[in-house]
């Protein structure tokens, strides 16, 4: 499926809001190959002291923490939902957010779905769609 492109996106400074915000961040779709962008990009965010929790139901932990099956099975709030899962699967995804109560959702680069950012938005998330988090993060940071 090719990338849509977004209707509207959250501008820079919204960006560094969020980043700058938040503490909590489920990564979905974490991998526990240390080659996938999922895998190092947690890691990374760890190390610059945000709390990450993986979600992924084919695995049950990951860097000596607990990885759940879904957003519905972590017991506590969330800030950032990083996506790393095909578009198709990102509807459910945002519902599932949403349930939770999560701030945000972000959809790595390469993924853009409007239908589910505009759900997203109506019911008061913050939406980043087709951006990476390490490198806007970095950007932010000054690496």
């Amino acid at each position: 499926m090719e990338c849509e492109i977004p209707k509207h996106n959250s501008t820079s400074q919204e960006v560094r809001d969020i980043l700058s915000h938040s503490k909590t961040i489920a990564v979905i779709g974490v991998s526990p190959k240390e080659d996938r962008p999922s895998h190092w990009i947690a890691k990374y965010l760890m190390d610059q002291g945000f709390k990450v929790i993986g979600v992924n139901p084919g695995i049950g932990e990951l860097f000596g923490q607990k990885v759940y099956k879904s957003l519905a099975d972590i017991p506590e709030s969330i800030d950032i939902v990083d996506i790393f899962r095909p578009v198709e699967a990102v509807p459910a995804i945002v519902e599932e957010a949403i349930q939770k109560k999560a701030k945000v959702i972000w959809m790595q680069e390469g993924i853009v779905h409007n239908a589910a950012a505009e759900r997203a938005w109506g019911a008061g998330l913050k939406v980043v769609m087709n951006k990476c988090i390490y490198k806007e993060h970095g950007r932010l940071s000054g690496r």
